[in-house]
């Protein structure tokens, strides 16, 4: 295939365990970069999170996050576009999932990701990782405050259940206007209705000029599926779940055995 766009998840593909960029990984993100191809990070996480690591993987063109909600270019920040649940959605939602379960948990994510309006206690159940940011700097907010405002990302966790407990529950509910998803990480992701990282993608690609047959795309976790079934030739990481990998032309090698790097080099030649 001709490959224009490398269309990449990060936790769990790109990033090692450590989660650190592999030095076999960036020399073949800079051989495709050499070549004219677009490398294009398509993430759960917030700029916050892709700066923390976009030096080390060269990231500085278009980037898209929250889960495929909005298109944000890393070097001057402008947004290309951005999808939000409106607070009717999370209010309904949230209101019919506490019903269910008691003590959850809420956060939104606001404002090109840079603001985190999280609920009373949400911190203290938060590590770094999660969010890529200080739990000691989340603060805290009632819930109405939370779901007052239209949010990119509106995260569901508890302090006990897993994620794929809260995730199956919301799904039985029956209740529409959103989209849930899981990435790996300790909570629920509610993006607005039809956002997926397919849908940000194929937007971003239209932006760009580039073909879905000419795009090749990378990832782990269900939040990846609809993306890999969406691109040219989707490529699931070894040890992902079944969904995962039955929604992939290819099953690549682990992020800790250079995944991601080793397809790059051989589509390169």
């Amino acid at each position: 295939m001709t490959i224009r766009l490398i269309a990449t998840d990060l936790d769990g593909t790109l990033l090692d365990s450590s989660p650190a960029v592999t030095p076999r990984t960036r020399a073949a993100l800079d051989a495709a970069r050499a070549r004219g191809i677009h490398v294009v990070p398509v993430t759960a996480r917030q700029p916050i999170g892709l700066r923390a690591i976009a030096a080390d993987a060269g990231f500085d063109g278009w980037a898209l996050c929250g889960n495929g909600a909005y298109a944000i270019h890393l070097a001057d920040g402008r947004m290309l576009f951005a999808e939000e649940l409106p607070p009717d959605t999370i209010r309904a939602l949230a209101e019919a999932l506490r019903s269910s379960i008691p003590g959850l948990l809420f956060a939104s994510v606001r404002e090109g990701g840079e603001t985190f309006v999280a609920q009373h206690g949400y911190a203290e159940v938060a590590d770094y990782s999660d969010h890529k940011r200080d739990p000691l700097t989340m603060g805290g907010v009632p819930l109405d405050h939370v779901l007052a405002a239209p949010t990119l990302k509106l995260v569901i966790r508890h302090p006990e259940l897993t994620p794929t407990v809260l995730y199956d529950t919301l799904r039985d509910l029956g209740l529409s206007g959103f989209e849930a998803t899981l990435s790996g990480a300790p909570f629920v992701e509610v993006m607005a209705e039809g956002v997926t990282k397919a849908t940000g993608l194929a937007r971003l690609c239209a932006h760009l000029g580039v073909a879905r047959s000419d795009v090749i795309a990378f990832g782990d976790a269900l939040n990846d599926v609809e993306m890999l079934r969406w691109a040219g030739h989707g490529v699931a990481m070894a040890g992902a779940d079944d969904v995962v990998r039955d929604a992939a032309d290819e099953i690549a090698r682990s992020n800790d055995d250079d995944g991601v790097a080793r397809v790059i080099e051989r589509m390169l030649g």
